[in-house]
């Protein structure tokens, strides 16, 4: 008897460190001597921001797939602003900072577990390989050649460290509007598209109604051309989620759309996190 209390006082602790960090992510605990995550032996020094990263390898985000191996002994901080928590995202997070933001592309699963939204994290670069994955700037390792890809989580474990508390209060979408012209500078950030309605909203059709290619669905919106879509994975938690749909005037609900602005090509995939990045206004 006395081994089963225990044992259910172990689990409760366990899940007390995961527990929700304001809006559906886990509240990081103060743990002394560095979070169990990460290479807690890196020093903070030569830290550059995203958008000068970027800006040093123009020649890998040129054409189609393209990476380099990161030689400078340079690194970059920023916050958490996407993982897979809701399932839409998959082995992968974005960092964003106030310059910029990009994937990191993971071989892991439950990066949601210690990258929560609002986690301001310091990457060590230096080994690193940054590429264009459709254009898109990843840092990950080399893919079929010349392509990105994951890097496997052992080596992500040495790379980065978590440096600040769990915040989303800081993390802040841009108008979706203001920086849709520019996807050399504003690929991968959190945007907020503002007033709009689904192309394909009945009341019956889900995120994930259509042809899925690659276990994703792109559905478009009346106020946006073809190269604005937002990208559901068929395992989403919201997949099954009818589009916002007005059933008193029988037609499509005006919403809030948050998530991150992907680009693939010359198209923008949006990436919703989770449900409460849908708001229905009217």
């Amino acid at each position: 008897m006395k081994m089963k209390a225990t044992y259910f006082f172990l689990l409760a602790l366990v899940c007390s460190l995961f527990t929700a960090c304001m809006d559906g992510d886990w509240d990081e605990p103060n743990f002394n001597g560095g979070a169990p995550f990460g290479n807690n032996s890196i020093e903070e020094h030569n830290v550059i921001s995203i958008s000068e990263l970027i800006k040093k390898y123009p020649n890998v985000f040129a054409s189609t797939d393209q990476n380099a191996k990161i030689e400078e002994d340079i690194q970059i901080k920023g916050r958490i602003t996407g993982n897979d928590l809701g399932g839409n995202i998959y082995k992968q997070v974005t960092l964003q900072d106030n310059t910029g933001a990009i994937i990191i592309a993971i071989n892991e699963g439950g990066l949601n577990g210690y990258l929560a939204e609002g986690t301001e994290i310091l990457v060590d670069l230096k080994d690193l390989y940054i590429g264009g994955y459709r254009k898109q700037p990843e840092l990950g390792a080399p893919y079929n050649g010349n392509s990105i890809g994951r890097m496997s989580k052992d080596i992500w474990a040495q790379h980065f460290k978590i440096v600040g508390a769990c915040d989303t209060t800081v993390i802040k979408a841009v108008d979706f509007n203001d920086i849709k012209d520019d996807m050399n500078n504003n690929c991968a950030k959190l945007v907020t598209l503002k007033g709009v309605t689904f192309k394909n909203a009945d009341g019956k059709n889900t995120f994930t109604t259509g042809t899925a290619q690659g276990n994703a669905v792109n559905q478009q919106f009346n106020e946006y051309g073809t190269n604005v879509v937002v990208r559901t994975s068929t395992y989403a938690d919201f997949a099954a989620m009818a589009l916002p749909y007005d059933s008193i005037n029988k037609k499509p609900a005006t919403c809030n759309i948050t998530g991150i602005a992907t680009r693939y090509n010359a198209t923008w995939q949006i990436l919703i996190r989770k449900t409460s990045d849908i708001q229905v206004i009217k």
